[in-house]
């Protein structure tokens, strides 16, 4: 499934696919959904069409990539809801409120989303469903599930997207050791593999199409600021070091952090995104800034066998 992602990868544009609840806060419509049923959220959509929706999680993340939107920079944000197109009208008069330039859409009335991110040719994919989020990384695609609200502050102009390393930008082989055989094993296995690059994980190619807009900028006052925050510490790090080069990868800003809260290191990038496999960071990371929770590590895949 990796050669379908790269595919994707070399089509010189850049795809989003976004679930409407990680757009806009759905909070409200979807507890009625849960407590009352199929009728009465559609309902409460149809009485509330011109009911404009407060931003979600991942709003400020595709409302400055559109803004970045250009022929030689093509970015394409597509909705995949599980709505049904006569609850939509909503979702787009909202869409069209915040000047959102989103007009390719698909409704699954409640069926999964996973499969149409591989045919949209999508790089990244966030949604409210875990398990459609799920899915689309067991079949190689970058996804996440958000966490959180997305009424914290962002950097004003500036995109800015965090990444954690291992399960993440990198494959969870090290992280397995860890959670395996413990501390002492994972720093002496990147010691003694500190030359040899980690394999790909599942954000990889929608980093690089990521730094293929961020290159056509002048570095100065540059539109997109990416950050790796990772609980490694020295020596493990100078694995990651040589990964990144061997991939020809460039992130803006590192913080090896031996284990320390991430919430408020993301808090001072301002991040309008936050990326990371352990659910622990995310609900940290979430009180500061928007996070996507990526369901990629072997404790992921124990708690939810």
């Amino acid at each position: 499934m990796e050669n379908t992602v790269k595919k994707n990868q070399e089509k010189n544009k850049l795809v989003i696919t976004i679930s409407s609840r990680a757009l806009f806060n759905l909070d409200e419509s979807h507890k009625i959904f849960k407590e009352q049923g199929v009728k009465a959220y559609t309902k409460h959509q149809e009485e509330n069409e011109k009911v404009i929706l407060q931003p979600g999680v991942g709003f400020s993340l595709v409302k400055k990539l559109l803004a970045l939107n250009t022929s030689q920079n093509p970015i394409d944000v597509i909705l995949l809801s599980r709505n049904s197109a006569d609850t939509s009208l909503r979702i787009f008069n909202s869409i069209e409120n915040y000047g959102l330039n989103i007009s390719k859409a698909a409704f699954t009335r409640g069926e999964s989303t996973h499969n149409l991110v591989g045919a949209f040719g999508a790089d990244l994919f966030l949604s409210s469903n875990y398990l459609d989020v799920q899915k689309a990384l067991e079949l190689g695609f970058a996804a996440a599930s958000i966490v959180g609200s997305g009424s914290q502050k962002q950097h004003k102009t500036q995109l800015r997207i965090a990444f954690d390393g291992d399960a993440v930008i990198f494959s969870d082989e090290s992280e397995r050791i860890f959670q395996e055989k413990g501390l002492k094993a994972f720093i002496e296995n990147e010691k003694n593999s500190a030359n040899i690059a980690l394999k790909a994980g599942p954000f990889k190619y929608f980093i690089m199409s990521l730094q293929k807009i961020q290159s056509s900028f002048p570095t100065t006052n540059n539109p997109i600021r990416t950050a790796l925050i990772t609980a490694r510490s020295a020596p493990s790090h100078k694995r990651v070091i040589h990964t990144m080069r061997k991939w020809g990868i460039r992130i803006d800003e590192s913080f090896f952090l031996g284990g320390l809260e991430k919430g408020i290191f993301l808090k001072e990038f301002s991040a309008d995104i936050f990326f990371d496999d352990q659910h622990h960071h995310c609900q940290s990371a979430s009180k500061y800034v928007p996070t996507g929770h990526v369901p990629n590590n072997i404790s992921s895949q124990k708690n939810h066998a």
